[in-house]
């Protein structure tokens, strides 16, 4: 009989330069895998690393491999989707030594479908508890969140909700709510929480991850292969631009959300000065006919 054992380093966390990720998230903090640790590692990324697809419009291409990563996301003021952010996190939580895993999940935002598995989130192992350490939404959740029944979570600005509950046809598993105040169309709870997205335990691995994100950065069925989306989270706010549709929400704020639509010479300054991104020139001159 065989058996199929993982082998370390499944996450090629020997390719990453963890003193340079951890500088470019300004991390000075303890290096042992605690749970103090993770807190602070989890947090720091969610702030200092960019959601962002222009790699997909651009190139309809996203290199997954640690070397590759690390050079667009550290060496140049760049951000990525979940797949590039698992990547790189997951190197690190591999070289500084936490239990972890990949799991794949089914992004709703209070559609009520079923949608293909299409965000990638860890799930670390701690103390006998399992926590979720989801790094790489964009609005990304800035706590831990533990795996139980029903948990709450508020960093006294952003709220959240895990519960296990059926997540597809006849299948238990965990769904992450969140308020769907100023959402229009989908649906919530009594009380107006939606569901942001659900997850079951099935480890997820590299090999997995290059399948999803071929798919996300190539296929015009895609959501993100041809339109520009980048999200900026700040502690009170943040910021999206939606191909040239720039918005800020400041959960709290009476009214609607700050929203102005950028003519496409625009986009680029607004890249560099609301998202902290520089692109190139030639990349510039390949995404400005895409905004048109």
């Amino acid at each position: 009989m065989t058996t199929h054992k993982e082998t370390l380093p499944m996450w090629n966390g020997d390719a990453l330069d963890l003193d340079a990720y951890l500088a470019h998230l300004g991390y000075e903090g303890d290096r042992t895998p605690t749970l103090a640790t993770l807190r602070a590692l989890h947090r720091a990324h969610v702030l200092s690393v960019r959601w962002e697809n222009l790699e997909a419009v651009l190139r309809k291409s996203r290199p997954l491999d640690v070397p590759s990563v690390q050079v667009k996301m550290i060496g140049n003021p760049r951000g990525g989707t979940c797949f590039e952010h698992v990547t790189l996190y997951a190197a690190a939580l591999e070289r500084l030594g936490f239990e972890f895993f990949v799991v794949q999940g089914r992004v709703e935002l209070g559609s009520g479908r079923i949608r293909p598995e299409s965000h990638a989130m860890a799930i670390v192992e701690l103390e006998g508890k399992r926590w979720l350490s989801d790094v790489g939404f964009g609005t990304s959740p800035l706590e831990l969140i533990e795996l139980t029944d029903a948990t709450d979570v508020s960093d006294g600005v952003w709220e959240y909700r895990l519960r296990r509950q059926e997540v597809s046809p006849g299948e238990e598993g965990w769904a992450l709510y969140q308020p769907a105040a100023g959402r229009e169309g989908v649906e919530t709870t009594s009380d107006g929480w939606m569901i942001r997205h659900t997850f079951t335990l099935h480890r997820q691995y590299p090999v997995d991850l290059l399948v999803a994100n071929h798919f996300g950065a190539s296929s015009p069925r895609s959501a993100f292969s041809d339109r520009v989306f980048l999200q900026r989270l700040y502690p009170d706010r943040v910021h999206l631009l939606d191909n040239r549709q720039l918005t800020t929400v400041r959960p709290g704020v009476p009214g609607p959300p700050e929203t102005r639509e950028l003519e496409p010479n625009e986009v680029p300054k607004v890249l560099t000065d609301v998202f902290g991104i520089e692109l190139p020139a030639a990349d510039i001159a390949l995404l400005l006919p895409k905004l048109t």
